[in-house]
């Protein structure tokens, strides 16, 4: 008999946050390409984080990219494994080291990694996720709402935060908006992503799309916004009840439109829209897919 020792094959890694959690349940509804795009015109509205994006990104000549980007390291972090997840996070923070931007107010040059600018990135990210997911239908209670916000702590340190220094309820991120809002406003180049967010330069096949995206993604996103953010924005939303019922109408087909549209530019540098959620539910099994009933405590 040999003397070998057989080891029990390794459990799949279930990933940063695993299958029980609100995140994989959440990140995997249609609704969250708008949460994403929200979360933009949102970002815009801090001048130094914006300009840190005007002056960095190559949004202008490559559309949609930073929007796949975006979207991909979103997913990877919430469904792939924790080695990938580590490995994608240390490119971004390796990116991101070094970059400058000059503050156009003072002139200073500035890291673009500073932790109050991606804390700024971080909440305004996720508290769209949240808003825009339960405006959208998604069963989520204060309770769900609370545990993702905690959740996305884990995310926050990706990108080189203290987790303890990220808002972790539902609490703790509204005052956080309140105490940031005396900071924000409507510069040049908020302008500048707000007319990008709503007519994207694209060219050929992609601009004949333009005319359905401006009403049903990008003045629609825009009017997710919070009230205080419209105002500072001073252009005209949709009235919220609209908004919201349209939300609910149209999120699945603004993820088909999206994922045609990435298909149909085929440059290299945008990239392609990675199916994270699938992915996950081939390594772990089918219990993993993500469902509204697989939501804690239902």
């Amino acid at each position: 008999m040999s003397s070998e020792v057989r080891k029990a094959p390794a459990e799949p890694d279930p990933g940063l946050f695993g299958p029980d959690s609100v995140s994989w349940q959440l990140h995997a509804q249609p609704a969250m390409w708008l949460a994403g795009v929200r979360s933009l015109y949102l970002q815009a509205l801090h001048p130094r984080a914006v300009a840190g994006v005007v002056q960095n990104s190559d949004f202008r000549t490559d559309p949609l990219g930073r929007l796949v980007r975006t979207a991909n390291f979103v997913g990877a972090a919430t469904y792939c494994t924790r080695e990938e997840i580590a490995a994608r996070a240390a490119r971004v923070r390796q990116v991101h080291r070094g970059l400058r931007a000059v503050d156009p107010d003072t002139g200073e040059l500035f890291r673009i990694d500073e932790p109050e600018l991606l804390l700024w990135v971080h909440c305004a990210e996720v508290s769209s996720f949240l808003s825009v997911g339960r405006r959208a239908g998604f069963p989520l209670t204060v309770a769900h709402a609370d545990r993702y916000l905690d959740e996305q702590r884990r995310s926050a340190s990706l990108v080189g935060l203290d987790p303890d220094e990220v808002p972790g309820s539902v609490a703790e991120m509204t005052e956080y908006l309140r105490l940031t809002r005396p900071l924000l406003r409507r510069t040049e180049d908020a302008d500048e992503i707000y007319r990008f967010l709503h007519r994207p330069p694209v060219q050929g096949a992609l601009a004949l799309g333009v005319r359905v995206y401006e009403p049903v993604v990008g003045h629609l996103a825009y009017s997710l916004l919070p009230s205080w953010a419209v105002a500072l924005y001073g252009r005209r939303a949709y009235p919220g009840p609209v908004a919201t019922a349209a939300l609910r109408g149209v999120s699945v087909g603004v993820r088909t439109f999206l994922r045609n549209t990435a298909r149909v530019m085929r440059e290299p540098r945008l990239g392609r829209l990675e199916p994270h959620p699938l992915w996950a539910v081939r390594r772990l099994g089918r219990w993993a897919t993500p469902s509204a009933a697989r939501l804690p405590g239902r």
